[in-house]
Parts: C-alpha cells; sequence; structure tokens
C-alpha cells in the first residue's frame, strides 16, 4: 500500500482494518501515515513524504520521490505481494502503478483522480495503471464505465463516521461559546492556505462582526505552527476575543456553527455532511492557477464539491481574484439572516451524507479481497 497525506491514512487505515476482520493474518506493507500504522501496516516510509502540493512546487522534491518509487518496484518486484493498494496520490501512484501492473502484480486505486473536474485525459492513465478503480464519489463509476475501466463506487468514509445527530447546544457548551450567532472560520490546514486565505477571511469576519455585534466566530488551528500567524491576523482585523481559538477540533467547531466559512477542498464535504450552510473560498499561486484555468477551470461551472455533487449549488464560492472580504461577509450575513434558507441547505446535505454514507471500508475490502482471490 502507499497513502499520500493523513487523507489517505485514514482510508488506508479503514481498509486494512476491514480486511483484517476477514484475514487477521493478512500482511500489509509500505507507505504509511499513523493511523495506518496503528492498523497494523509495516511503515516502510512515512506518508507524509508525498505530501507536495501543486503543479510547480513538487519539482523540487521530484528526485526524492522518483528515487522512492524506483525502489517500491524494485523491493515488490521482487517480493510480489497479492495485491497492490495505492491510495489517492495520483501524481505518484499511478506511475507506481504502472509498472508493478506490468510486473503481474494486481493493483487497485483507491479514490479517483478528479477526472472530472481537470485533466479528463488522466482516465487513459488510471486504465494503464489500474485492475480496479474504488470511487467515493457516486458519479464517478460512469465515467470509468464508458472507458472499460473496472470501477466500484464505495461511498465516502467520512459520510460513514460522521455523527447522525447534529447536536448544536452540545458542542456551543462543550466549547463554552455563549452566542446567539457563531462563524467558524477555517482558513485552511497548510501554510500555504493560512498566507492565502486567512486574511481575507478575518477581514470578512470584522465586517461580520460590525453588521451582527453579539456574533462570535470559532477557528481550529491544524498544527501548532500556524497557530502563531493566524494570532496576527485575528489581531490585525481588530477581532480582539470574539474568534476563539481550538488546537484541532474541527468538526466540534463546524457543528458549534450557524454558518461556516472554509477553504475550498475536504473540509467543504465535512461541512455538507454535518449539514452545515457554507461559503467558500479557494486562492492558490498565480502560476499554478493560471495553469489550471487553462486546462480546466474554463470547463467547469463549480469547484466545491457539496456544488458538484447536489442539483443546484448552494454553497457561494469565490475563486482567486474573486476572493475579498466584502463579498464573503456579505454572503455570511446573507444565510444568518435567513434560517429557513439555511434549513433548507441543512435538510438537502443531510440528504446527501445518506447518499455518501455506503459502509465504504467494508464494501472497499470486499472490492480488495475479490481482486485478490482472481
Amino acid at each position: 500500500m502507499v497513502a499520500g497525506e493523513s487523507s489517505g491514512d485514514l482510508l488506508g487505515a479503514g481498509l486494512v482494518k476491514a480486511i483484517k476482520e476477514q484475514y487477521p493474518d493478512a500482511v500489509f506493507e509500505g507507505v504509511a501515515g499513523p493511523e495506518m500504522l496503528a492498523a497494523g501496516c509495516d511503515q516502510w516510509e512515512a506518508a507524509e513524504s508525498l505530501a507536495v502540493f501543486g503543479l510547480i512546487e513538487p519539482l523540487a522534491h521530484l528526485p526524492r520521490l522518483l528515487r522512492l518509487r524506483k525502489s517500491l518496484v524494485e523491493r515488490w518486484s521482487a517480493s510480489p505481494p497479492d495485491v497492490f493498494v495505492g491510495v489517492d496520490a495520483p501524481d505518484f501512484n499511478l506511475g507506481l502503478e504502472k509498472r508493478l501492473r506490468a510486473a503481474g502484480i494486481k493493483t487497485v486505486h483507491y479514490v479517483s483522480p478528479s477526472i472530472w473536474a481537470w485533466r479528463p485525459g488522466r482516465i487513459k492513465t488510471v486504465k494503464a495503471a489500474a485492475d480496479k478503480v474504488l470511487c467515493i464519489l457516486p458519479f464517478e463509476k460512469a465515467l470509468y464505465d464508458a472507458a472499460e475501466v473496472d470501477a466500484t463506487f464505495v461511498g465516502h468514509p467520512k459520510a460513514d463516521s460522521t455523527p447522525a445527530l447534529i447536536d448544536v447546544p452540545a458542542a456551543r457548551e462543550a466549547l463554552g461559546i455563549n452566542a446567539h450567532e457563531v462563524v467558524a472560520v477555517l482558513p485552511g490546514s497548510r501554510l500555504s492556505e493560512i498566507k492565502n486565505l486567512g486574511e481575507v477571511f478575518f477581514a470578512a469576519a470584522a465586517t461580520i462582526a460590525t453588521a451582527k455585534p453579539d456574533v462570535r466566530f470559532v477557528t481550529p488551528v491544524a498544527t501548532p505552527s500556524l497557530k502563531a500567524m493566524i494570532e496576527a491576523q485575528i489581531d490585525a482585523a481588530g477581532l480582539g476575543d470574539k474568534v476563539l481559538l481550538l488546537e484541532g477540533d474541527s468538526e466540534r467547531a463546524m457543528i458549534a456553527a450557524d454558518v461556516v466559512l472554509l477553504a475550498s477542498g475536504t473540509a467543504a464535504l465535512e461541512s455538507a455532511l454535518l449539514a452545515k450552510p457554507t461559503v467558500a473560498a479557494y486562492r492558490i499561486g498565480k502560476l499554478t492557477y493560471a495553469i489550471v484555468k487553462q486546462t480546466s477551470l474554463k470547463k467547469m461551472t463549480h469547484f466545491t464539491l457539496p456544488n458538484i455533487l447536489t442539483e443546484t449549488p448552494l454553497v457561494p464560492e469565490f475563486i482567486q481574484d474573486d476572493v475579498n472580504s466584502a463579498a464573503i461577509a456579505k454572503e455570511v450575513v446573507d444565510l444568518l439572516d435567513r434560517p429557513d434558507r439555511r434549513q433548507f441547505i441543512a435538510d438537502r446535505f443531510a440528504r446527501l451524507r445518506v447518499e455518501l454514507a455506503q459502509n465504504s471500508d467494508q464494501r472497499a475490502a470486499d472490492a480488495v479481497i475479490e481482486l485478490a482471490k482472481l
């Protein structure tokens, strides 16, 4: 197995546990994070070594990553596993899977690349690399069926783990928040996201606070290294004690909120699964954005995942040059002022959770086991 960063680590751990329930003596090895390690995977390399993002930024890491991939091909070609599972990290794993498949090893790619969003030609790469694709979004299987790629929709594990009861008063009591209106502000979990969005988000929060003097904000800090920068951005916005900072605990922060303001990405889906009205923004490096815009974004009407999964877009979204504090604040205040709209959004997102909750760990395990037996 090879998993990249924390989300892949969680997916990989769930898969390991589900397979071990049926085959307790099964052996797992490869690039793994702490969750996979705890589940029983032998860690050859840490998953965080693959946590390199963007189009331009990874170039500095390319020699190291190529050496790692070469070493994995050599080790598994010499001692073939029953099946290889690449968890996400497509830029690394698809090339690895193609080489292992050529060596006669059965390969699974878990989490489809976003071929529906950009670089649709990658479906040919997936077809050459993977014997089976495990999709976590319902519409992806049809794309692979059309390309004659064996794919299985397993559901989204986050939907399985999201609490069915969203207890707002309990979350606010646990956090010590006593306010009529609460906004969760999540500018991101990486330094680049905090730099690109934090200042704008907290400036928007200051505007919201002017319109809503009794509002309170809660911001989970993903890692301690981000705290100083976030605190400086809060001070610069003049928010003082209106913002409660948490050490992680993003789920509770979102549950406590009436509206969530966040960096578009995995957090947007998590917010929707918690049935929370959400406003999203996305801003990346100018060169990376220029490339993405030319290759894909001009074909997309929306970029925030919940908007792609529902019949009509429910998440106001801002991208690149459109990311500005006044426009963002307006959308948040509008949601705060319209409880009927918030309830409509919450009801649709609750249905989305049901659609995605498919016992994904078990479904993924069954698909891998079936392939291994062939």
